[in-house]
């Protein structure tokens, strides 16, 4: 489910939080030392407000509005979108961090999410949004999966603003027709690419997929064959492979977004309602939860419950920590509920891969955390209506990659490079420190 979007008009009309007040102006002063699209962001500056807007504003979508300090604007924020609010940020960034438009539609929103960085071919994997109007996706039609070569985004590209048109999108579609039924999340699995589909109408369930990352991108394909559990397993006419879609004869509600254990290679999903809230799937059969997948032996399991809205799911480098972001503000065509989270949850995992210790992580605004990626220092990325928003282990904001609207997801694709899914904008960030935590190891 991504971030609202708004036009740039009505975001223009953000610029009414950055009322210039009586402060010293914390933002510039140290501005010149850092990156050419970089600058300080002090939150003392904007601690007290002359005027702070009620709930009611705009609508009552005022939690959606990217927030512009005093002193700035929603363009100059945008300007140098590399928002460091802690020194930790600087080290993620690096001395000279690129953000690049790569592609753009007039309203089709075909870069939503899971994104899957496929390492052997340098490829960069996503799907369209599903469910959306100007999509026409959901009920009429699946969403596809597209991909870019990273190989083609050359340094006359990142030395550009907007490169807009630059990269090829190319649509992976089996040649048949066959598709992951309108898809939203993915990871790397033993050398192929698992996507969710959230299922359509009420005879085809919401699945987990595998798929071979190179055409014709079945699964018997040149990356290797699955172990002998894939007897178990259905493929589809294209030959996708379906490694689950029911617990014992029930269909899931609209499978999300998963994540896989580093310890012991389990693969872990959330099971929100987007797909009943946005017209495409029937009424819930179960609470929003998220499940638990080994596929060695094919148990099922639920890990965690007393979500609203189950969203985006990753764990940390080591496997110790899950974390799962609760998007239950939004509820798609319903509208709003702002009394639910817009919460990133961390869980302890233990060896066994049970989960305790639930504890509130960080409450994310504007808009809700969709969806959410580790580097390998344990620092937490998660997608939101202003852009990427960075944290520290602690739960501490380091930092923004702000883009002035949503991102809806993103990826890294290895050290220093990552991919920006903004709906109708694909964004490239080079030239980063940072390095994403791969959850692609075979177990």
């Amino acid at each position: 489910m991504p971030p609202l979007q708004f036009g740039k008009s009505f975001l223009s009309s953000a610029v009414f939080l950055g009322v210039a007040i009586s402060t010293p102006d914390l933002f510039h002063a140290e501005r010149q030392s850092f990156a050419a699209q970089a600058q300080r962001i002090d939150q003392r500056a904007f601690n007290v407000l002359p005027t702070v807007p009620p709930p009611s504003e705009y609508g009552g979508f005022i939690a959606w509005i990217p927030f512009a300090p005093p002193n700035a604007t929603i363009e100059s924020l945008v300007a140098q979108p590399f928002h460091i609010y802690s020194k930790e940020f600087e080290d993620i960034i690096g001395p000279n961090p690129t953000l690049t438009l790569l592609n753009h539609t007039d309203g089709d929103p075909l870069f939503h999410e899971a994104p899957v960085w496929n390492p052997s071919t340098d490829e960069m994997f996503f799907c369209q949004n599903a469910g959306a109007p100007a999509a026409g996706t959901g009920m009429q039609k699946s969403a596809i999966i597209q991909k870019i070569k990273l190989s083609a985004i050359t340094r006359a590209i990142t030395s550009q603003r907007n490169a807009s048109g630059s990269v090829q999108i190319e649509d992976v579609t089996a040649a048949d027709g066959a598709k992951v039924m309108n898809p939203n999340g993915g990871t790397n699995y033993k050398n192929k690419l698992l996507f969710v589909g959230q299922g359509k109408g009420e005879n085809i369930p919401p699945a987990i997929y595998l798929m071979n990352p190179e055409p014709p991108y079945d699964t018997k394909g040149r990356s290797g064959s699955l172990r002998a559990s894939s007897a178990y397993h259905v493929l589809t006419a294209g030959g996708y492979l379906v490694m689950l879609n029911n617990y014992f004869g029930r269909q899931f509600n609209s499978i999300n977004d998963a994540s896989v254990n580093p310890l012991n290679g389990d693969i872990y999903f959330t099971d929100p309602t987007y797909g009943f809230v946005q017209d495409f799937r029937p009424a819930p059969g179960f609470p929003k939860q998220v499940w638990r997948f080994n596929e060695a032996t094919g148990a099922v399991t639920v890990v965690a419950d007393g979500f609203s809205m189950p969203n985006g799911i990753q764990f940390s480098p080591s496997g110790s920590h899950l974390y799962v972001t609760d998007s239950g503000v939004a509820q798609a065509f319903r509208g709003m509920e702002y009394n639910n989270p817009s919460t990133i949850y961390r869980f302890d995992v233990s060896r066994d891969g049970t989960l305790s210790n639930r504890q509130t992580f960080a409450f994310i605004t504007p808009g809700i955390p969709d969806g959410i990626n580790v580097d390998t220092k344990g620092n937490v990325y998660v997608g939101c209506a202003d852009g990427v928003q960075v944290y520290s282990p602690s739960g501490k904001l380091i930092g923004k990659i702000f883009l002035g609207k949503g991102v809806a997801n993103f990826q890294f694709a290895g050290k220093g490079r990552m991919v920006l899914l903004a709906e109708t904008e694909l964004y490239f960030v080079g030239g980063l420190k940072a390095e994403g935590a791969f959850p692609g190891r075979l177990y």
